[in-house]
């Protein structure tokens, strides 16, 4: 499993610094639908990590796609993480509630 990052140029530099191979700046709403939906028919993806903000641009029918997807594992960074938590994610994930 890989890992991917989606988002803006500054929000990507970092992952790129730390390794992570699928790196993909988009600076704008069309780049920004056409690498998720790439992420999403990429069977090699586990994880997909994005910018909190960023999720607020994506179409709300594509943000339903994500939010309700096992694979690959959405992860939102920033002020606000989405409407699933992180604790649920992994639930649905990995089948079963790690914190109890």
């Amino acid at each position: 499993m890989e890992v991917a990052v989606v988002g803006s140029s500054e929000f990507v530099v970092g992952f790129r610094l730390a390794g992570v191979q699928k790196i993909y700046a988009a600076d704008d709403e069309e780049k920004l639908r056409r690498y998720i939906a790439a992420v999403l028919e990429d069977e090699e993806i586990g994880i997909l990590v994005m910018e909190s903000r960023d999720l607020n641009r994506v179409p709300p029918r594509l943000l339903s796609t994500l939010e309700n997807s096992i694979r690959p594992t959405v992860i939102a960074i920033g002020a606000q993480e989405g409407r699933m938590s992180l604790r649920e994610r992994i639930k649905r994930s990995v089948g079963v509630d790690l914190w109890k």
